[in-house]
């Protein structure tokens, strides 16, 4: 055994062979991989092999789109027979929101390059004959798909790895990892020590017996998944005799399972409610090609379902039912990147579908790893978009749910409940009783919208297709009512949502914004530290707040946040809630050895209140004796007031582009806050107003967010941040590269476009929508919404620089329906910011 590495990598499946592969790949020949006993010997080994490219994620649909290529290309590379099959994976359609789905699906589809075709029922019967079609309305199909051998993918990759110089140690335990105070990990096994760089866990099923090595409370436990495979039926042996092509995967989502042929016969594979999470910490020192005993009542519904729409999958006996281990996370992707806390650790885990994940899982590690950065934005796959309160008992509800929900209906404004409310403000009960509708963010309760006293849906308009992966709505309230239901389209709160927007423009509103990522940047070499950091100029004077943004080294954008000088040597940090851990991992990774800086994440202590709207200033007025005046308190300003009997430091500046304050104040004090806010505020008409009404004003006002607009993929320049970057003001992180880029030309633009056409039966642009000119893929779309304010529906978009102008014509595709749209100045409400600045 070596004494030393550049990496260790912990886990011989397909995930840790593969990420071993790639760093040897990329050209670290001094990397090794240690597994506990035999490769695949965890959860690979069993695993259906299936390749599904269909994924919602813009980040999991790059990684399963590389795999599958790399697949294609190994037994050329190694000689190693990978046991491939392009058979195509077929997605069956029985309702309209499964159709919606589909086509939203197929727009992500086409922006990243994955092939897909549409069927009839009819052209779905002449490739897969055995199958009813019988209450279909269609299907979608994966030409470039279908499944492998994961153990020969494996053995691939440790030959293509082992050729490259890697190692692989077989039958070598871990028994510990240290880190020393010069960085070095040392990995200790029961055969000696490896010291090294870097250390990349992808230990499967004990993950978080890896994890609890280092001090980190991984957010993986498994789940057991169940499949069958039957005796051969004679049909498909007939099929194969004569040399006709194996049917595709099959997948009847709104039965919620997977289906294809195995050796003759039929495999299928259900996901259903009530599976268990197994292993919850760890398996036990001797597992090695574990397996459960089988469920099938659990199933009865799938094999039901299976039953009528392949008739031949009931007319052979069961073979073998499978009962194994998939490692799952709170959200169903994996972790893919840097662990929080400890530099130089590395997680590869959480894999549900590992082996479609595993070749470009690993690729993006090794990309990460080795030049610093992945080349696509993983914000989706990022360790850090758990934080600390995802442990043992939250992870068991959630993963369980997400499980359950494979194939659920993803719709966009889908809020699953499981493990809620978790973390909640003082003020929640106040806004519940005032209708509010809460989702959810890094665990917080937040309100979306806010529905009138005593409204709730009818069983009519709630009615949904006999399927059953049905569910489509909301929670009911304490009263039993349902006040949302989910659509890809336009649906019920849409005219609710308007009402808050309209208040907030003509009135004043009131929002909780407390689940805002929080943190004081202090210190004598705060200035200097931040200035190399952010490529804004930091705010000179006390009481001055300013936008910056944290590039890489490359000049994409990692990070936003904003920036309040509270006194000198001492900054005040805010940045989206959803990116606490992220950012703040990032920011504490950066600090200084010699201790000139210090950081104090206070994102607990201090809630957020927004108050927004023309009526703004008479409702605080009268709730403080500061000079409330343009003159003495300007737009990007804040100070310390009173407001009624508390304190806050109020601070000129909102996301939806009116006169207005955020109080960030002692969370203690929300409820008086609060309270003082709503009183002095009735005869204004002041109401509160929830995430939506706040996303479709923000639109409007053409704002960027992590990770749509911006992202690690597009510099700075391309996402149209030039006010907000200063390259003379010095070095900074990004600098060289974003002046590079600027010189050579950028490849892409920033654009805002009018959606023209867009009736209530139809969809705003939500983002990854398709772009065209003249019939040609010119870009995607990153978010959209009606803008209520301008009478518009809208959206922002990524496009090449050639179709960027003002007034150009394009085309996007929303639902697989095209629409005219045109570029439009950006900000197309108060594009001059006179009512910011009123």
């Amino acid at each position: 055994m070596k004494s030393h590495a550049r990496a260790v990598i912990i886990g011989g499946g397909v995930v840790g062979v593969s990420t071993l592969y790639h760093l040897a790949k990329k050209g670290w020949s001094e990397v090794v991989l240690i597994e506990r006993k035999e490769l695949t010997s965890g959860s690979t080994w069993h695993a259906a092999g299936l390749l599904p490219l269909f994924n919602l994620s813009y980040s999991v649909g790059q990684i399963h789109k590389y795999s599958v290529k790399l697949y294609g290309e190994l037994e050329s590379e190694t000689g190693q027979n990978v046991g491939f099959k392009t058979c195509s994976n077929i997605r069956l359609a029985r309702t309209k929101d499964r159709w919606d789905e589909f086509m939203y699906y197929a727009g992500v589809a086409e922006t990243i390059g994955v092939k897909v075709n549409m069927l009839t029922p009819a052209q779905l019967k002449e490739v897969w004959p055995l199958c009813e079609t019988g209450g279909l309305l269609g299907a979608i199909q994966h030409p470039d798909d279908g499944y492998i051998q994961p153990a020969d993918l494996t053995q691939a990759l440790a030959k293509g790895a082992r050729a490259r110089g890697a190692e692989i140690y077989r039958n070598t335990v871990v028994t510990g990892i240290d880190q020393k105070p010069i960085g070095e990990w040392v990995v200790k096994t029961d055969k000696g020590e490896i010291a090294c760089e870097h250390v990349i866990s992808c230990s499967g099923n004990f993950a978080r017996k890896t994890g609890a090595m280092v001090g980190l409370d991984i957010p993986v436990i498994p789940v057991e998944h169940q499949y069958i495979v039957t005796e051969p039926h004679p049909l498909i042996k007939e099929r194969q005799a004569k040399g006709l092509p194996e049917m595709g995967v099959l997948r009847e989502a709104d039965s919620s399972w997977y289906m294809r042929e195995e050796n003759g016969g039929l495999l299928l594979g259900p996901y259903e409610h009530g599976a268990p999470c197994c292993y919850m910490d760890g398996p036990s020192d001797a597992s090695e090609y574990e397996l459960f005993q089988e469920d099938l009542d659990r199933l009865a519904p799938h094999i039901e379902t299976a039953i009528t729409r392949v008739p031949a999958f009931g007319e052979v006996g069961i073979k073998k039912v499978y009962n194994g281990a998939i490692a799952y996370t709170p959200d169903g992707s994996p972790i893919i990147g840097p662990a929080w806390d400890k530099k130089n650790f590395w997680l590869n885990e959480g894999h549900s579908f590992g082996v479609t994940a595993a070749g470009g899982a690993g690729w993006q590690l090794a990309e990460w790893i080795v030049d610093g950065e992945p080349t696509i934005d993983m914000m989706g796959v990022d360790p850090r978009r758990f934080g600390p309160y995802a442990t043992r008992g939250y992870l068991k509800t959630k993963n369980e749910e997400a499980y359950a929900n494979v194939f659920t209906p993803h719709y966009p404004d889908e809020e699953r409940v499981a493990a809620r409310p978790l973390k909640r403000t003082p003020c929640y009960e106040r806004m519940k009783d005032l209708g509010a509708v809460f989702g959810s963010v890094y665990g917080w309760e937040r309100p979306g919208w806010f529905a009138p006293k005593g409204y709730g849906l009818s069983k009519k308009e709630l009615a949904s297709p006999d399927v059953l992966t049905s569910h489509n709505h909301a929670a009911p309230d304490a009263d039993g009512k349902i006040k949302e239901k989910w659509s890809f389209r336009r649906s019920n709160y849409f005219k609710f949502i308007g009402e808050e927007c309209r208040n907030v423009m003509e009135n004043v509103a009131l929002q909780d914004m407390s689940a805002f990522a929080k943190c004081f940047i202090t210190g004598p070499g705060a200035e200097a530290w931040l200035d190399g950091l952010l490529a804004n100029k930091l705010p000179k004077k006390v009481g001055r707040l300013a936008l910056c943004h944290m590039l890489t080294p490359r000049g994409g954008v990692r990070a936003e946040f904003t920036v309040f000088k509270v006194a000198e040597g001492r900054y005040y940090l805010v940045s989206a809630g959803a990116f606490e851990r992220h950012d703040h991992d990032y920011l504490r990774k950066a600090l200084p050895g010699d201790g000139s800086v210090q950081m104090q994440a206070v994102t607990t202590q201090l809630g957020v209140l927004v108050l927004a709207g023309p009526n703004s200033r008479k409702v605080l007025q009268k709730l403080t004796d500061a000079d409330l005046s343009n003159a003495a308190f300007p737009w990007l300003s804040g100070k310390q007031i009173s407001v009624g009997t508390t304190t806050a430091w109020a601070k000129r500046v909102n996301f939806v582009g009116e006169l207005g304050w955020e109080f960030h104040h002692p969370i203690e004090q929300q409820v008086a806050l609060f309270d003082h806010l709503m009183e002095a505020g009735k005869e204004f008409g002041i109401k509160p107003y929830g995430i939506k009404a706040m996303s479709s004003l923000s639109v409007e006002k053409s704002y960027r967010l992590i990770p749509r607009e911006l992202s690690i993929e597009y510099s700075a320049y391309e996402s149209g941040l030039d006010r907000f970057v200063h390259p003379n003001k010095g070095q900074f992180v990004g600098r060289d590269a974003l002046v590079a880029g600027r010189e050579k030309g950028i490849n892409w633009n920033f654009v805002t476009l009018e959606v023209h056409g867009v009736t209530d039966k139809d969809s705003d642009a939500r983002g990854s929508e398709p772009i065209y000119a003249k019939g040609k893929l010119v870009g995607r779309a990153t978010n959209g919404a009606y803008g209520w304010r301008v009478g518009k529906s809208l959206a922002l978009a990524m496009v090449k620089p050639e179709h960027a102008a003002i007034g150009t014509e394009l085309e996007i595709k929303i639902l697989g329906q095209m629409f005219e749209a045109t570029v439009i100045p950006e900000s197309p409400y108060d594009p001059d910011n006179k009512a910011l600045r009123a």
